[in-house]
């Protein structure tokens, strides 16, 4: 079940290829019990939710020995999926509903994810250094930045400066205007074709400090 993916990412692992069919398999599973997805949406998995995630590893080649803080990761989007993508790139997952905690770490041990960490908690309780902080519609981007600032790494690994990288749809124009100066906004559609990226963006804020 991991064709749209394929077409993206030809060059993956045949074990990636195996996490990805893992995670299109147990999201709908663990859907039934905890509801971490629309429901509406769950038959979408693979393309709404983890081929979306991907649009990051699109944006960005991420720089081995990385890390990243998934703020709000709800039931492990766009965390895991990364993950999956960047072996040699830590992820910590943090959220303050615990369940959704929960089916994020049982889907990473089924599928034997072992670059991630999770925390079940406020940002405020984060205090770990990372070289990007990612979510996804989580919050407006000034109050994303402004809880995450304290998170950012000082060290420069990656291409781009390190920054907070959310996936956003809709009008960002207002929640964008104060950090215009700092605030790159990307089409998703200029990676993938599929007509739900039509309105979707990729926002990247550089945090100096």
């Amino acid at each position: 079940m991991t064709e749209t993916i394929l077409k993206y990412f030809p060059r993956l692992s045949d074990r990636q290829k195996e996490q990805f069919a893992g995670m299109a398999d147990l999201y709908p599973r663990w859907n039934e019990k905890i509801n971490v997805i629309s429901r509406k949406d769950i038959d979408n998995v693979e393309v709404n939710h983890i081929l979306h995630s991907l649009a990051i590893a699109r944006f960005i080649d991420l720089t081995p020995g990385s890390a990243v803080l998934d703020f709000g990761t709800g039931g492990g989007l766009p965390g895991l999926p990364l993950a999956v993508m960047f072996p040699e790139v830590s992820f910590h997952l943090i959220d303050r509903i615990g369940k959704k905690i929960r089916v994020a770490s049982e889907i990473a041990k089924v599928i034997g994810l072992e670059n991630v960490t999770f925390q079940h908690g406020d940002s405020g309780e984060c205090h770990e250094k990372f070289d990007f902080v990612v979510s996804r519609a989580v919050m407006p981007q000034d109050d994303l930045v402004r809880l995450s600032r304290k998170n950012i790494s000082d060290i420069q690994r990656n291409a781009i400066p390190n920054g907070v990288i959310a996936l956003k749809g809709g009008d960002l124009q207002a929640e964008i205007q104060a950090l215009k100066d700092s605030t790159e906004v990307i089409a998703i559609k200029n990676y993938f074709s599929e007509p739900f990226f039509d309105t979707k963006k990729i926002v990247y804020t550089t945090v100096r400090k």
